[in-house]
């Protein structure tokens, strides 16, 4: 008995030195994330060199849509409340924004859980995981263990808003088309501020987890 306590008691003194050394290793590889304006930069750099893309073969249109080339700083409260409470619903986060933002052990553990085989622990702290890891995939961070390490030190600086904003301005619909600001205006020819209640239902199909942007854009049923 008193040989599994000791073998215990070693295997948790290993484990309090092998993940803090991992964990700054993963880290030091990773691109530079102390900031908002750290994602913000990376982010703008990757998404404005997407859509600048496809404006290279227009030079003609290139100086008259240059604006729908910049990425701007996500904004909460852009975002039309509706689609809000629509994409956190379908995500199964329905009181995401009644709960306070999961910390310390329980988000630890809920990292550790995600990068280990088992069930992911309940909670809203699921939906902020998936939220950050979104942005570190987006600001292409690849692996496991690397997103999960990228998901902790965004979650050190942004608040709940602030991951939906980000996730929801820069999702993919299709070349040089990025976040929902330009799914609205290419959808429907308006502004995202501008839609109606059952555009925005509409538009909602488009993001995950359905993802209907293509039967949307052709008119399909």
């Amino acid at each position: 008995m008193k040989t599994v306590f000791w073998l215990f008691m070693f295997l948790v003194g290993l484990a309090g030195v092998v993940i803090p050394i991992t964990y700054l290793y993963t880290a030091s590889k990773l691109p530079r994330l102390e900031s908002e304006f750290d994602v913000e930069s990376q982010l703008r750099h990757r998404i404005e060199g997407d859509r600048m893309s496809v404006l290279a073969g227009r030079m003609d249109q290139g100086i008259r849509d240059r604006s729908s080339v910049t990425f701007t700083r996500p904004d909460f409260s852009r975002m039309p409340k509706d689609l809000v409470a629509l994409y956190i619903r379908q995500m199964e986060c329905p009181t995401y924004f009644q709960t306070p933002r999961e910390d310390g052990r329980a988000w630890a553990w809920r990292l550790f859980a995600g990068v280990t085989p088992g069930k992911a622990p309940p909670g809203d702290g699921a939906c902020e995981r998936r939220l950050a890891m979104r942005i570190a995939r987006e600001m292409g961070i690849e692996g496991d263990l690397q997103l999960s390490v990228a998901a902790h030190r965004l979650h050190a600086f942004f608040q709940k808003d602030q991951l939906v904003a980000y996730d929801l301005s820069i999702i993919r619909f299709e070349r040089g088309v990025i976040g929902v600001e330009d799914a609205a205006r290419k959808l429907f020819h308006r502004e995202l501020g501008e839609l109606q209640l059952s555009e925005l239902a509409e538009l909602q199909l488009a993001l995950p987890p359905y993802g209907y942007y293509g039967d949307i854009k052709a008119c399909k049923n």
